[in-house]
Parts: C-alpha cells; structure tokens; sequence
C-alpha cells in the first residue's frame, strides 16, 4: 500500500501565492478544531486560533508573558530579562503579529484587538524589564504599529456593532494612545507627518463622510472644554454618561 504523499503541492496549486497580498484563511482540523493559515511566498503559516499562535505552552503557561510574570513574582522590581529570555520575548512578539495581522485581513477584529492587548502587555513587560535600552526602543518604535492595528480593529468593531460614531470615538482613542507614544519618545513634532496617523485620521474623516457624521458628542465636549463654554461641557457629560447608560 503506498504510503500518502508527504509534500505540500496540492496545497500551493490550491492557494496560490498573491504578491503583497495578506492572504490568510480558517480551516478545520481532523480533531475538529480550527486553525488559522497564512499564505507566505515558500510555504504555509499555521497558527493555533487560541493561545499561542504556535500552541505551545512554555513551562505550561499559556504564553511566554504569562510565564514572565510567574517568574517575575519571584524575583521582584530587581527582575532583569536575560539574553534568553529575551530571544523568547521576540519570537512571541512575531508569532502575535502574524496572527493579528491575518485576524484583520479576515475580519476577526474581536481576535485582532485581543492579540494586539497581549503584544502591548508584552511590550509594557520587555520595556520594564529589559536589560538595555537599545534593546527598549527595538522594540517602543513599533509600539504605534501595533497600536494602529488596534485602533484600526477596535473601530471596525464599533461600526458593525454600535455604528459610525462609536467607530470615529475608537479612532479618536487610537490616535490620542498614539500621540502619547510620540510624546514619551520627544518626537510629538513628527505625529502629525506619520503614515500610520495619517491612514487612521484618513480613516476616521472616510467614516465621516460616508455615514454623515458630524462632531462626535465627545468632540463637542473638547470643543466646549478648549473654548471655555463650561456650561455646554456639563450638558454634553450629562449626554455621554446618559448614552453610557444605555450601552
């Protein structure tokens, strides 16, 4: 009986390679569960839908961050990240970013932002206990990146679930975390000219136009505040405690 081919061609003829293309699908496996797969130019990227993209479970945490932060109990604020550990730290970081950006192509924006809240968590992680600051700021000058991403994921949310405004209000956020970032690494002159804030405001104005939006009530409660129109202030908190309310 010969035995099943072991090579991968029925697979690339089937699904063909797209040059600059993010070109990702969901399949079921033989033990019913799905996974993620990612067409790259030499092969296929297959990730797990939950945990670690890869499915391992280091040391039996969920993830390598959920294993820091068991270590780092231990060892207290004096917990230096070794070169180790940092090797892992990164390989986590590139596992995230190739399922995340595969959520966003297939619209599992609830998944996008929920891998986009680990890197960042990660990042947060690395940055408090990295052993240098080179090895910091590798890794800070993509903290816009991932957090465009989830901004980007957070408004198409919205817009499906709550409708145009509460997705200008995520954009609105994204761009505010963003403009904090450019700030803390003293480079709030070169926001404003940034491709990522660029695509988000464009994004948001898209929004805008398309759906009729006006001024959000949260922009009109900056509005108010900057012209100093207290009175209006109060009315339009009243407003936005009240539509909270009824979320």
């Amino acid at each position: 009986m010969p035995l099943p081919p072991k090579d991968l061609d029925r697979v690339f003829q089937d699904w063909p390679y797209q040059p600059g293309a993010i070109s990702a699908r969901i399949v079921r496996c033989r033990d019913g569960r799905h996974v993620l797969q990612m067409r790259i130019e030499m092969g296929v990227l297959q990730m797990e839908m939950e945990g670690r993209p890869d499915g391992e479970r280091p040391d039996g945490a969920e993830t390598y961050l959920d294993l820091l932060l068991r270590e780092s109990l231990t060892e207290g604020e004096e917990f230096v990240l070794s070169e180790q550990q940092c090797f892992e730290v990164d390989r986590e970081f590139l596992q995230f970013y190739h399922r995340r950006i595969c959520l966003l192509a297939l619209r599992e924006f609830r998944r996008a932002i929920r891998d986009a809240d680990h890197t960042l968590a990660l990042m947060d992680f690395a940055a408090a206990h990295s052993p240098d600051e080179e090895w910091t700021l590798s890794h800070e000058q993509y903290r816009p990146f991932v957090l465009f991403h989830h901004s980007q994921a957070a408004a198409l949310e919205a817009l499906e679930g709550q409708g145009a405004e509460a997705a200008i209000e995520e954009c609105n956020r994204g761009l505010e975390r963003i403009r904090r970032v450019f700030e803390k690494l003293e480079a709030e002159e070169h926001f404003e000219d940034d491709d990522l804030v660029g695509q988000l405001v464009r994004f948001k104005e898209s929004l805008r136009k398309e759906y009729d939006v006006g001024r959000t009530l949260d922009e009109q409660l900056a509005d108010a505040i900057a012209g100093e129109e207290y009175e209006r202030a109060a009315l339009l908190r009243d407003e936005i405690a009240r539509r909270e309310r009824r979320a």
